[in-house]
Formats: C-alpha cells, structure tokens, sequence
C-alpha cells in the first residue's frame, strides 16, 4: 500500500504539471456526493486553488436525496462553487420516445455518459479540464462506463485502491458522512457497489494487490472462485482500459 502523506503532494504536483502542459488553468467535476468524486475535488482544490474548481451535481428523478444534499457538504466543505443540473428531462424523453422498453442498465450507462457530455460542455465553459474520480480497484475491473465516468482529461485517484481513497479521504479531513456512506453510483434504488461487485472492497483489494503486485503466490488463502471471478473481471473489462484500437500502417 502507498504512504498516503507522501502521494498526497505528488497528485498535487502530477495535477498541476498536466494543467500546464494543456495550458488550462480551471477544471470541472462531478459531485455525485461519494467518496471517489469528494477525495478527486479536495485533491484539485489543493493543486490550483479554489477559485479554479468548479463542481456539478447531476442528479435523475431517483437519485437518492443523500446523493445530492452530500455533494452540497462537499462544495461547502471545499469552498467550491457547487451548480445542480437535473439530467431527469433529456434522459426521460429519449427513453419515452425511443427506448421505453429499456433496461436499468442501459438506463444506468446513459446518464453516466449523458452526465459526462454536461461535464464536458461545462468545461467548454470555464476553458477548463474535466477530472476524472475512477479509482484503481474499479478501473481494474471495468466498475465503470466507457465513455461515462471513465472518460476524464487525467484519473488523480486512478491509481489508488478504493481502502487508499478512504485512508486518504480521512487524511484530509472530508466530512465524515462521505466517508462512511455506502459507496454507491446511485443509478436506480438500494443499487450498491459491493453489491453488484459481489465482493467487499477490502478483499477485492487484497486480491488485486496480489494479482497486479506481488504474484499470484500470496492468493493461497483466498476463495479460489472469487479469485477467478475477479481474474474474470480484469480480463472482460481490458478494453475500457486503452484507446480504441487502431491498424497499424
């Protein structure tokens, strides 16, 4: 694991040399009100000063009202600039018109990605870059939507396991509440993390730092199926990983 008080100042310094080689000065983020988002906003506001952040909420219709009233906390608590921009009109409108029969999921990556193209055009705005919240434990497996909450300028928690994120949330003194809450991509009710996973984040963890890290060696005291349901998960999900792939000349 990482010595979280010295990667603290490295992801300043990793954020502020991007924002001056793409010669942008202000960046966008999403507040979902969840502890990848509020840990990635603190991080810029560390780096380019408050005055450079600016924070959107994106809520649907059912979006818990904690996913909302916990991002407020946040931009508070950062002194950030914090805009609500309901997604619940242009989502249910093309599901009414073109797709009433859809499922939860496909319902889910539309506002993922939807919620990104305001991000974007927001960042067209403020001349600004987009931050991304992925962590590495869901960036491993694909717990993300390509194109939707994957796609960013730069990851500053990218290559933080999700245990590091809440070490590192605590380090820095967020709002407790975040800290604690059941992570969730709030994308229909009682949806949890871990529960889709089937996995805690702490084992999953684990079990990463084994398979990425140290060698499949260290894996011997754990469940060899959820090992190879997590093995199956890296694999599945290494094209969200890369650019889309191109014919060599």
């Amino acid at each position: 694991m990482l010595e979280i008080n010295n990667e603290i100042p490295r992801i300043g310094e990793f954020i502020r040399s991007y924002c001056q080689t793409s010669g942008f000065a202000n960046l966008v983020i999403g507040l979902s009100g969840g502890i990848d988002s509020a840990l990635s906003a603190a991080l810029a506001v560390l780096a380019v000063g408050k005055e450079h952040v600016f924070a959107y909420n994106i809520p649907y219709r059912n979006s818990h009202p904690d996913s909302v009233s916990d991002a407020a906390l946040v931009a508070s608590h950062l002194d950030v600039p914090l805009t609500t921009i309901e997604l619940t009109s242009f989502t249910d409108s093309y599901f009414y018109a073109f797709a009433p029969d859809a499922d939860r999921l496909r319902r889910g990556n539309w506002m993922a990605r939807i919620r990104m193209n305001v991000l974007y055009d927001q960042a067209a705005r403020h001349r600004a870059l987009v931050v991304g919240t992925g962590n590495r434990t869901e960036l491993l497996v694909g717990y993300c939507t390509q194109y939707g909450d994957a796609a960013c300028a730069f990851e500053p928690v990218g290559h933080l396991y999700k245990t590091e994120v809440w070490a590192m949330a605590k380090e820095l003194g967020l709002p407790a509440k975040v800290i604690t809450k059941v992570p969730t991509a709030d994308l229909w009710e009682g949806q949890s993390d871990e529960g889709e996973l089937g996995i805690s984040y702490p084992e999953l963890d684990k079990i990463l730092i084994c398979l990425t890290e140290r060698g499949n060696h260290e894996l011997s005291g754990f469940d060899p199926a959820v090992v190879e349901k997590v093995k199956h998960l890296i694999k599945r999900s290494e094209f969200k990983r890369h650019l889309p792939p191109v014919l060599s000349r």
